[in-house]
């Protein structure tokens, strides 16, 4: 029996255009889910698509800003509507349009970052979970947080405030949806090669300085939080609900 299987699953995960979210669906097809992609723009998901079909998996596209109810309620709208039923739901999509102290920040960021880490995983947790129980066949949620959700990070704030909340959202629907065997964790990845940390994984300064505070001595890859994400959804984590799974290096040991 394999554990990890994940097949005639249907997975949903967002922000899967880039980095760990493209990772994350790669993964999931790999083990045999269908895989939907969801990001803001439907370009850049149909790229990933192609390869993870290339390579024998399933997978298909939805654009849906995380930001947006309205765009939101469409998206699952649609997905009840052309499969009935959904596995997994992966909240990946992430903003952090600001970098400062927050002494200096506006109403802006704040909203900007809470709509689309916040707001848009509790309502995707929702639809998803109502749709779960529904069917009632369980299922598994993962939240993509960050370690900043434990120790803020430096310029970071608002960013850190809501990485915070989505671990305590992560512990509150894992109590409530328990019953109906839905699985509720959150992944929370350190410092990780993707576009979102570039402007510190290529300032070599900067980059050295956040290595050296990492026991591992180096920058995660995407896939290596892929495979974290796969045992939070899969049979091997049939008892493990209200979780943080760390993936850090030993950054915060």
């Amino acid at each position: 029996m394999n554990l990890f299987s994940l097949e005639h699953k249907k997975a949903l995960i967002t922000g899967a255009s880039r980095g760990i979210g493209e990772s994350i669906a790669a993964t999931f097809a790999e083990y045999g889910a269908h895989c939907i992609l969801v990001s803001r723009k439907l370009d850049s998901l149909e790229t990933v698509v192609d390869r993870i079909r290339s390579q024998g998996g399933s997978a298909e596209a939805m654009a849906c800003n995380m930001g947006d109810l309205d765009q939101i309620a469409s998206l699952m709208d649609a997905v009840e509507a052309k499969h009935g039923r959904l596995d997994i739901l992966v909240n990946n999509a992430a903003a952090n349009p600001y970098f400062g102290e927050m002494l200096h920040a506006e109403a802006w960021a704040w909203d900007k970052t809470h709509d689309v880490n916040l707001k848009g995983p509790f309502f995707m947790s929702q639809r998803a979970a109502i749709l779960m129980k529904k069917k009632g066949q369980g299922g598994a949620i993962v939240n993509v947080s960050s370690i900043n959700g434990i120790r803020p990070a430096q310029m970071q704030g608002i960013y850190s405030i809501t990485k915070a909340a989505l671990i305590s959202m992560t512990q509150a629907f894992a109590r409530e949806l328990a019953p109906c065997g839905i699985r509720v964790n959150a992944l929370l990845p350190g410092m990780t090669e993707t576009k979102f940390s570039s402007a510190i994984t290529e300032n070599e300064a900067v980059s050295k300085a956040v290595i050296s505070m990492i026991p591992l001595q180096r920058i995660a890859a995407p896939s290596e939080m892929a495979g974290a994400a796969l045992y939070l959804v899969s049979d091997a984590a049939s008892y493990t609900t209200g979780t943080c799974l760390i993936c850090d290096g030993g950054m915060l040991a």
